[in-house]
């Protein structure tokens, strides 16, 4: 049974390795995983101690295998990680419509993603449920400590209705 929950503080730890371990496997080829692992760990670690209540996880066998976040309650999911083992079984996709479903809740217009260019799996889950690609970047990523190649996805929660002033005249 899939259940998809709220975060408790106690599990930080456990939603640091999942994260962790998700990011390896997303950047093997990329980045310097060696170089790079004590970096990572310690962003991963200090957003969700912070974090913690914006973060939904997702279980399945009463284990917590995966976790979602808005950092900043805002329309962009930031981030979205499931352990290597468990991925492409509907886990991430539990996570993404429970974002969904808070975000239409608040009335926002669109929610919206990012990942690194070559990333295509996650461009590929992205597209899956609906998302576009809307832009395209460099950045400087401190996980990885270099400028990064981005690629930015949006999703359409409700249509936004043009608003028309009926009370100027025609001129």
């Amino acid at each position: 049974m899939v259940l998809v929950r709220g975060a408790r503080e106690d599990e930080v730890p456990r939603l640091v390795k999942i994260g962790l371990a998700a990011w390896e496997q997303a950047v093997v080829g990329f980045a310097d995983v060696t170089k790079m692992r004590t970096t990572a760990e310690y962003s991963f670690g200090s957003f969700l101690r912070e974090s913690w209540p914006r973060t939904l996880v997702v279980e399945t066998g009463g284990a917590s295998v995966g976790w979602a976040a808005r950092e900043n309650d805002d329309v962009e999911v930031s981030d979205l990680w499931i352990m290597p083992e468990h991925q492409r079984q509907g886990l991430g996709s539990a996570l993404i419509e429970a974002l969904r479903g808070d975000m239409e809740g608040t009335g926002l217009p669109e929610m919206t993603a990012r990942t690194h260019a070559g990333n295509a799996p996650a461009i590929a889950f992205f597209r899956h449920h609906g998302f576009r690609i809307a832009w395209f970047s460099t950045a400087y990523l401190a996980r990885l400590d270099r400028d990064v190649e981005q690629v930015g996805l949006a999703r359409t929660l409700r249509e936004v209705e043009s608003v028309v002033d009926k009370s100027v005249g025609d001129i």
